[in-house]
């Protein structure tokens, strides 16, 4: 269901939000005390609703308590970004701050994998995930790629053939690796005269800002595509402006 503005509206249950994004109901009223959550939309019977936003901003949470941050110091990153950001423009924040996380391969049961993904998984979901490289049968379960699930189990809602998913990760992944090589290149000579240190300190310094510009820039170059695709300005109005959405 839409609201008149285009926006979907509300439509999960405090047990059904706490279920989707594998948080306990405990939790998730923790957090909306804490300011951490937007309070939910009150519905008949005064029972509260959740949306797309609130699953970003859990989602978001969970990230930057993977990457060691304490309760403080998440409601301060929090605290910083700006109110009125979109579920799109809260998956981007996640997106960069996943990007700060070396690679995590985990081995996992088939119930642990349901846990991960936020969403209990039908078997020809967990092929599709397995056929875009998300996830790895094992003898004895599966070994996932922990930063890569949640953009795998939002993809299997796209309305997009499995090929054209496949086909579009391998244009991404063949075009990603050519900026990092000639953005590698680049930066090479300004570090060369620095020691191990130094220059593990400018990378750590240097990756989240790469990865939003690469967000920023590719957001804009699919607006310009859509336009000329799309002349009707509307179809390219999903699409969120990260301009104002930096780390």
């Amino acid at each position: 269901m839409t609201t008149d503005a285009g926006e979907q509206e509300p439509t999960l249950t405090i047990d059904e939000l706490a279920a989707r994004t594998g948080v306990t109901v405990r939790t998730v009223r923790f957090y909306g005390t804490k300011g951490l959550l937007p309070p939910p939309e009150i519905g008949p019977r005064r029972v509260g609703h959740y949306g797309r936003e609130h699953l970003a901003r859990l989602a978001l949470i969970e990230e930057l308590q993977h990457q060691g941050m304490t309760l403080a110091a998440i409601e301060r990153y929090l605290g910083r970004l700006p109110s009125d950001l979109s579920a799109q423009d809260l998956a981007l924040h996640r997106a960069v701050v996943a990007s700060w996380a070396p690679d995590a391969v985990e081995s996992v049961s088939r119930a642990e994998l349901g846990r991960r993904a936020g969403r209990p998984l039908a078997e020809e979901e967990v092929d599709r995930l397995v056929a875009m490289d998300v996830v790895e049968r094992t003898e004895d379960g599966y070994r996932v790629d922990l930063g890569l699930l949640r953009l795998g189990v939002e993809l299997l809602d796209v309305p997009l053939a499995e090929e054209s998913v496949l086909a579009a990760r391998k244009v991404l992944l063949e075009h990603s690796r050519a900026a990092a090589h000639e953005l590698s290149r680049l930066f090479r000579g300004e570090v060369g005269q620095r020691d191990a240190r130094a220059v593990k300190e400018l990378s750590a310094h240097m990756q989240p800002l790469i990865v939003q510009a690469l967000l920023t820039t590719f957001q804009r170059s699919l607006r310009e595509e859509l336009r000329e695709w799309l002349p009707d300005t509307s179809a390219t109005a999903a699409l969120p402006d990260t301009s104002a959405a930096g780390t």
